[in-house]
């Protein structure tokens, strides 16, 4: 398959990219710095410098959008939640007019999403139908998720990924986490009975390839079938790298330093992957310590 991608340079992209290659297909990736792209991708992969040349995607097969600015990197000024915003839905709008444009569209749309959709439910189970709460995290994603999803037609089937906390070497929550529990300075975080949904990076890519390869369409939790609570992430952390997790950083410091994006380690979701697991797709990494064992070197 002929297939675009976009923020192939993230977290996902760099370990989605070469499954991708593994399996035979063409890879496209956009990008604003194709030189820095050449750098972290593959040389087989092809480099699209921006979409604003594009009329069309007539024969491209499949589009996996994974653009977005870092939503925990800053606070959340009115600016920044603006570039939050934009970071994700411009490029998706641009991908669904070309989708909607061309004679011969992908096939299907996969477009990113997160978990954050349903704001902050406390102890309550979430599944792809549970109504979600006003929260800036949901008015992102729902726009997010809207705007991919007018590029559903009766030729192209979307896709919507609602993912958790991506476990993976090198980057993402665990590169902030690490270093603080590393020197015995870390622990659970609040109350530390917030849950969080987490995801091992290969059923996060193996997730997307049973999307690519499977006729199913719709809002997908990406996240692991067992979700803890953030005590009992920060003492599996704290285990995988024989250090104590007894630190716990009350929420008031949390809020001061982080503002309202506090939200984001102060609350959190019990996503369950429901319609993951009825489409038959079956999880590799399902206990929370095995997995960091696999991720922490």
């Amino acid at each position: 398959m002929e297939i675009v991608v976009t923020g192939g340079t993230g977290l996902i992209g760099r370990h989605l990219i070469p499954r991708l290659l593994e399996s035979g297909h063409q890879v496209t990736v956009v990008t604003r710095n194709p030189e820095k792209a050449r750098q972290i991708l593959d040389s087989r992969v092809i480099l699209w410098k921006g979409l604003e040349d594009k009329k069309n995607l007539n024969h491209v097969d499949a589009v996996i959008n994974l653009a977005g600015e870092p939503i925990a990197d800053k606070r959340w000024t009115e600016q920044q939640k603006e570039r939050l915003c934009q970071s994700r839905w411009s490029i998706t709008q641009k991908l669904a007019d070309l989708i909607n444009a061309s004679d011969t569209p992908p096939a299907v749309l996969i477009s990113g999403s997160a978990a954050g959709y349903y704001g902050d439910l406390g102890e309550v189970v979430v599944t792809e139908e549970e109504p979600p709460h006003n929260e800036f995290t949901h008015k992102l994603c729902a726009r997010w998720e809207q705007i991919a999803s007018s590029a559903q037609s009766e030729k192209t089937r979307v896709c919507l990924l609602r993912t958790g906390v991506v476990l993976a070497p090198k980057g993402g929550i665990l590169a902030k986490m690490v270093p603080s529990f590393r020197i015995g300075m870390g622990g659970p975080i609040g109350t530390g009975r917030q849950y969080l949904a987490w995801i091992h990076i290969d059923d996060m890519v193996n997730g997307i390839l049973w999307l690519l390869n499977n006729d199913l369409q719709g809002p997908f939790n990406m996240v692991s079938p067992y979700p803890v609570r953030n005590e009992q992430f920060a003492h599996a952390l704290g285990h995988a790298l024989n250090r104590p997790a007894i630190v716990r950083i009350p929420a008031t410091a949390i809020r001061l330093l982080m503002g309202e994006s506090s939200v984001l380690v102060l609350g959190g979701q019990r996503a369950l992957p429901k319609r993951l697991e009825a489409s038959g797709f079956a999880f590799r990494w399902y206990d929370l310590e095995e997995a960091l064992a696999d991720v922490i070197h």
